[in-house]
């Protein structure tokens, strides 16, 4: 019998201990070593939950999507000219909308006016 100093983790081999049971010892699962139920005695597990309050306005990644929602591209960027306001930076994806002999479409959408065109590439 192995002497347990992690309940977590086979003290024998490092694998993963399976779920405690109603009765009997440990016994892991890999290399079938016997870890005595009495070693868990001392173990304590504590947990902290953290949740968002109603009046804090949602989360920290939806309260940061407002604020850049404006400024943020749609994706990867590149050195385009937008064709309504002249801007130099445009974002785009690309999709395989026609048959695959042919090539795919690319999306642009301007990251200053959201103007958005398409090209057949």
């Amino acid at each position: 019998m192995a002497q347990v100093s992690n309940m977590d983790f086979c003290s024998e081999c490092g694998s993963i201990m399976p779920v405690l049971q109603k009765k009997g010892d440990l016994i892991c699962y890999t290399c079938k070593t016997t870890h005595k139920i009495e070693a868990l005695d001392s173990h304590e597990v504590h947990y902290v939950l953290h949740f968002n309050s109603i009046e804090s306005g949602g989360t920290q990644q939806e309260k940061k999507k407002k604020k850049t929602k404006e400024t943020e591209a749609e994706g990867p960027v590149c050195e385009r000219k937008c064709p309504k306001c002249g801007n130099d930076v445009m974002s785009y994806a690309t999709l395989q909308l026609r048959s695959a002999d042919e090539g795919q479409t690319v999306f642009y959408t301007c990251t200053k006016c959201k103007y958005k065109e398409t090209e057949n590439s």
